[in-house]
């Protein structure tokens, strides 16, 4: 059997208020075992300050900073959103889940979502442990690996 037509034992949709906090947790967990050797301590700093940030949860609670869970048995293992139309912001699976498909299936819901709403293509600032992912789904480098603050990305696109 094609393990990719199996059914997935997750549910992937839009957050709920409650769903916030353990998502952001699980964020952090993720970062800072994966990607957090690869930044400096400054852009440690700045990421725990951007995923803290009041104002990014007032946005949420507003509907104007939408993020999408994957949920087990109503855990929340993997989140994902979109900001500034079309970017994607804070991918992230927890890494008991990870080559499990998470990941896959929440980027292919968010680009379902922007495709609905008329955008053409999504664009992403790749960490070093993620640009090979983005590549498996789509997603080329449209320049190469930068730096700014500390945070060491790769500027990828996908169109649809």
């Amino acid at each position: 059997m094609d393990i990719r037509k199996m059914r997935m034992p997750y549910e992937v949709r839009w957050a709920r208020k409650e769903e916030w906090s353990p998502a952001i947790k699980m964020i952090w967990r993720t970062f800072m075992k994966f990607e957090g050797k690869d930044y400096t301590e400054e852009g440690i700093k700045r990421f725990f300050e951007f995923i803290m940030d009041e104002e990014l949860y007032l946005l949420f609670l507003k509907g104007e900073y939408r993020l999408m869970v994957a949920l087990d048995s109503g855990h929340v293992i993997g989140a994902g959103s979109v900001r500034d139309k079309n970017r994607l912001s804070l991918l992230f699976v927890d890494e008991a889940y990870h080559r499990r498909g998470v990941g896959s299936a929440i980027l292919k819901k968010l680009c379902e979502y922007l495709s609905e709403v008329g955008e053409r293509y999504m664009s992403l600032h790749a960490a070093p442990y993620a640009v090979n992912f983005y590549r498996k789904q789509g997603f080329r480098a449209v320049r190469p690996e930068m730096e700014f603050c500390g945070i060491r990305v790769t500027p990828m696109e996908k169109v649809f």
